[in-house]
């Protein structure tokens, strides 16, 4: 399938997927939204292990592209948000394989949140992670306030949510917002190789793993122990934990093949 304003690429059973309106920073327009879940439709269609997610030109994304809105309606931000970004958020956060972002530029308003629903976010040393909101009157979305609030805590939740200032890849990185901090020419090298490490180990594990991460930030202790209790049940079943552990016992490395 082409797409408008993305780039969609496969590199073995790694997916590649590029936000692709340079000329206006990747802004997202509703019909990128569109393409945005024909692509992730296509891709889950696939046997793919690991996505990539970047962006085109020299900014990764600048949120909502607000001449795409009719903003003589207040509700319009409100049913973009339900419809579009609540969705995409969630579809990430729940894919069954390991997503990757390569922020190459800025990331700005829900471009921003976007990149921190993967699960591993690396960024060019000039990039910058902006939440934009309150310079234009608007409060966090697309899952900002969660994140920041369970990764920063309240007082740099709320700094960077009211006084609207960016901070740098290495900063985010310093605080743990994100995996890394990268030399700009080295970034796309890096995240295309920690893409393909990802896409050859135990899919199904990562799936899993992923699923016990987002429940920590809830659950009590004894009911993630029985939740590690019972996703280990289900690793354990798995083809990819027969060849796991034979290659542990042969001394050879393992050749997981994702079931």
């Amino acid at each position: 399938m082409t797409y408008d304003d993305l780039i969609l690429e496969f590199d073995g059973n790694v997916a590649i997927l590029t936000l692709n309106r340079p000329d206006k920073l990747n802004s997202l327009t509703w019909a990128m939204h569109q393409e945005l879940k024909a692509a992730l439709d296509e891709i889950s269609a696939r046997p793919v292990r690991a996505m990539l997610l970047t962006g085109a030109g020299r900014g990764f994304c600048a949120g909502q592209d607000l001449a795409d809105l009719d903003l003589s309606r207040p509700q319009a931000i409100a049913d973009t948000l339900e419809a579009n970004y609540n969705p995409l958020v969630e579809r990430l956060k729940a894919l069954p394989f390991p997503v990757v972002c390569a922020v190459n530029g800025v990331a700005a308003g829900a471009g921003a949140n976007i990149a921190l629903a993967c699960d591993f976010v690396l960024a060019a040393r000039s990039a910058s992670f902006l939440q934009a909101f309150a310079r234009i009157g608007l409060v966090p979305d697309s899952g900002g306030s969660w994140v920041l609030t369970r990764t920063l805590g309240e007082a740099r939740a709320k700094g960077l949510a009211m006084l609207a200032e960016p901070i740098l890849a290495e900063t985010a990185e310093a605080w743990g917002l994100i995996w890394k901090a990268v030399d700009d020419d080295k970034l796309m090298a890096e995240a295309r190789a920690l893409s393909q490490r990802l896409g050859a180990q135990a899919t199904g594990a990562l799936a899993l793993i992923k699923q016990a991460v987002h429940a920590a930030a809830t659950n009590t202790l004894s009911a993630q122990l029985a939740l590690e209790a019972e996703l280990q049940r289900q690793a354990a079943a798995s083809a990819d934990f027969q060849e796991g552990v034979t290659a542990f016992l042969e001394k050879r490395r393992a050749n997981f093949m994702g079931r």
